[in-house]
């Protein structure tokens, strides 16, 4: 597996860049280890293998480094913080930094918990080269309101790009800002989407090494993936497998005509 150079695309150029990266996924087979939440683990391995990836789960402090290492990045994410995973996470962001293997954190809940907030904040010392979060939580760590503005900020600030999700996702690298506007509400009514919609973000993170346009590029994928399930789902039911199918089956042709990037 090799990473593509840090070059700076427009705009424009990210639908194109997601169905390339969907490509090599799919043929590179890029394994991620993903320490996540109990509720998220079943949901995030399935989206990985849908999209064409490879994962590993395990929250065991001493594999932790083993999955790490034989990974292309690592997922942290903070939901379900009990002390074995709060125990792991270090372990394996230090293997992930010396094997020089991105990573990303997603800082689930860190409004609801004092000791959650303060381990986020420990871990962004770590400097992850993507910050999953939606506007609830970014407040909470960045301690005030996610305005364009103030994201840039602390991108900048903290060395990491910022992926906020929300109807529109706003990506940050402290230089400038992609706005990916695919998706649909359904997406909002199954639980884990963004929780495993962050492994995808770390698998185009291993494949390409400007990490704002790999981050835009995988939820632009999650988010059209979304828009094609909707038209066949039901309800939230039905909408979870019909996601991972429209996974599974997207195109770069499909992407490139539905992706809307600014």
């Amino acid at each position: 597996m090799t990473s593509t150079p840090k070059a700076i695309l427009g705009s424009s150029d990210i639908p194109a860049l997601a169905g390339s990266l969907l490509e090599r996924l799919r043929s590179e087979r890029i394994r991620v280890h993903a320490i996540t939440n109990a509720a998220a683990q079943t949901f995030t391995a399935n989206l990985l293998l849908a999209a064409g990836g490879i994962p590993s789960l395990t929250v065991a402090r001493d594999e932790v480094p083993a999955f790490t290492q034989r990974s292309n990045a690592l997922l942290v994410n903070l939901g379900m913080l009990d002390g074995g995973r709060r125990a792991a996470i270090p372990e394996a962001i230090a293997t992930a930094r010396t094997h020089g293997k991105p990573w990303v954190l997603d800082p689930v809940f860190v409004e609801a918990s004092p000791p959650r907030l303060e381990f986020a904040r420990s871990r962004l010392a770590d400097r992850p080269h993507i910050l999953r979060c939606n506007v609830t939580e970014f407040a909470a760590l960045a301690g005030n309101d996610a305005t364009p503005d103030a994201v840039q900020a602390f991108a900048r600030t903290h060395g990491t790009v910022v992926a906020l999700t929300g109807a529109v996702d706003l990506i940050a690298d402290g230089m400038r800002n992609l706005r990916v506007e695919n998706g649909h509400p359904l997406m909002t009514r199954v639980t884990a989407m963004g929780c495993a919609g962050t492994a995808l973000i770390a698998s185009f993170a291993a494949l390409h090494g400007n990490a704002a346009e790999a981050a835009a590029a995988a939820l632009l994928v999650t988010g059209v993936a979304g828009e094609v399930a909707a038209h066949e789902a039901n309800g939230p039911g039905t909408f979870q497998p019909a996601f991972l199918d429209a996974l599974f089956h997207l195109d770069p042709p499909t992407l490139v005509t539905c992706g809307r990037v600014s």
